[in-house]
């Protein structure tokens, strides 16, 4: 498993928009966790969003 944020930020949303219609599907293909693949991300900001099948960031607000 990738443990770089931002490499695996990129590595997932290719492979999403090239080759998979869900994460699911991506995981299962890739024998990835999918739970630590969302863990990695959300920690650096990233959430996926299943309408556009993708991992984008949300800006956290400090308050």
């Amino acid at each position: 498993m990738i443990k770089d944020p931002m490499i695996l930020f990129s590595f997932i949303n290719t492979q999403l928009r090239d080759k998979y219609i869900n994460l699911d599907d991506l995981c299962e293909d890739l024998n990835l966790q999918k739970e630590e693949v969302i863990m990695i991300l959300n920690k650096s900001g990233y959430f996926y969003d299943d309408d556009q099948n993708k991992f984008i960031y949300q800006k956290r607000n400090n308050v």
